[in-house]
């Protein structure tokens, strides 16, 4: 790609970020409209929970082939079929007839947000060469989540009060096209000089590992824990696994480096986003049903009352961003696994959030609290993971990071959903007090001097320079 200028990488970086508020928006506006899809469609928390976990574990599933796929054919031409499907997915799931329809519409979304997140990452990664400029353009990158978490549960509560729970996916239409036409005028056409093969045996393995997964935990407690269908999945999952490790050590140009995963920061960075989007995605669906379901908010109200932690995010994601660039990922990391690890026990200490009666200031700090720890996580995840890798496996170096967040994401509502389902409320909320905790240690550990020579020891197995292995961490 050649050398863009400042303002041209600006416009680069605001279209790629466009893509990342439509795909965030969408989750989080969907967890303040569940509890009136669940009375339109007659739904139960295991169905609520396929709304969201059918397109997690679709985006999961295809998010390593989709960045391959892209620095193969083209950065921007699969950017722009992502954009395409997406938005036509979200104007199927505005007519969706039912929860299956609406399921399966969920899926069609998945496989465009699949095509846009890692691919707009890896445009990121090739347009902005310089490690300090690129991590600031992260930590923009990661303020956009904020941003969806302030706007999608206000956007999305004044949706769902004056016009229904469909109108929430209409909004995707105007973004997305405006996104296509300005991908199409500024964003260059760049591919890796020497793409991988595919690897659908890996996909495939990969797929059967996430799917069966997530329908075990989902399904577990109403198909019971010990039934053959439940034990079955995990069989499934556990020889899916066994296999997929494997397959992809013997392979030549694996859809996943293993030998990559030896270096610490890299291993911290895949560990951290599980534990982060775990939290986060337990954390929404907890408050979600406990604020209109137990306290009787509207949605409009449901959304105002977790802005505080939208706000968070926002302030804190830039500032992120900069830290990494300065300082490297550890005090980012560490003060995020301290906030998000106070953030569940404030709840599953003091039983806010359980009951119709709890305290509001307690509530409201938990909220605050967490939105300060999820706003740092987001920069050192990323910044990372694509620093650990060379510029010519961008695309496959932030589909692993994403695939991460996904990973996270469904596991999350699927195990913390599992637990509302059996009635241990309380225990969601431990298991974001233990992802929290995850944070803090995974992240301490992995940021230090012996990570960093895991690091170089990596690179060299794999052939990199010292320059392109080039990982940030604090010594």
């Amino acid at each position: 790609m050649p050398e863009l200028s400042r303002r041209r990488r600006m416009l680069i970086l605001a279209i790629c970020c466009t893509s990342l508020l439509m795909v965030s928006l969408d989750n989080t506006i969907l967890n303040v409209a569940l509890p009136s899809m669940q009375r339109e469609l007659h739904a139960s928390v295991p169905g609520l929970q396929w709304t969201i976990d059918a397109y997690t574990v679709v985006m999961a599933s295809l998010l390593m082939l989709a960045g391959s796929t892209a620095d193969r054919l083209g950065r921007r031409r699969v950017f722009q079929a992502g954009l395409v499907l997406f938005t036509a997915g979200s104007v199927l799931c505005s007519l969706a007839p039912g929860l299956g329809w609406l399921v399966v519409f969920r899926m069609v979304q998945a496989v465009g947000g699949s095509m846009l997140n890692p691919v707009a990452m890896s445009i990121i990664t090739n347009t902005f060469t310089d490690p300090r400029e690129r991590a600031r353009a992260i930590g923009v990158w990661g303020g956009v989540v904020g941003i969806s978490m302030a706007a999608g549960p206000v956007i999305g509560g004044a949706l769902v009060e004056t016009t229904g729970w469909r109108a929430i996916f209409w909004i995707n239409l105007p973004v997305g096209l405006a996104a296509l036409a300005m991908t199409a005028r500024y964003v260059p056409e760049s591919r890796a000089p020497r793409p991988r093969r595919p690897d659908p045996v890996g996909q495939l393995l990969m797929i059967t590992l996430l799917g069966s997964l997530t329908y075990g935990i989902i399904e577990g407690s109403a198909a019971g824990w010990d039934s053959p269908l439940i034990l079955g999945c995990f069989a499934a999952a556990g020889c899916a696994l066994a296999a997929f490790t494997a397959y992809e050590r013997r392979r030549p140009e694996p859809l996943i480096e293993p030998r990559l995963f030896r270096s610490a920061p890299f291993s911290g960075a895949t560990v951290v986003a599980v534990s982060a989007f775990a939290a986060l995605g337990g954390f929404l669906f907890l408050n979600t049903l406990y604020l209109q379901n137990e306290r009787g908010l509207s949605a409009l109200d449901a959304g105002l009352y977790m802005l505080p932690m939208a706000v968070m995010c926002l302030v804190f994601a830039p500032l992120s961003g900069r830290l990494v660039g300065a300082r490297g990922p550890r005090l980012p990391l560490v003060l995020a696994g301290v906030a998000m690890t106070a953030s569940g026990l404030l709840v599953a200490l003091s039983g806010a959030g359980t009951s119709a009666g709890s305290s509001d200031v307690l509530l409201l700090s938990a909220y605050v609290l967490f939105g300060i720890g999820f706003g740092l996580v987001n920069a050192p995840i990323t910044n990372t993971a694509v620093s650990g890798l060379p510029r010519s496996r961008a695309g496959v170096a932030a589909a692993v990071a994403s695939t991460s967040r996904q990973v996270g994401s469904s596991l999350g509502v699927a195990v913390i959903g599992a637990a509302v389902a059996a009635g241990m409320r309380e225990t969601g909320w431990w298991i974001v007090t233990g992802c929290g905790a995850a944070v803090l240690v995974v992240g301490t550990i992995t940021t230090g001097r012996w990570a960093a020579r895991t690091a170089e020891r990596a690179a060299a197995r794999t052939g990199l320079s010292s320059e392109q292995s080039r990982i940030p961490v604090t010594r």
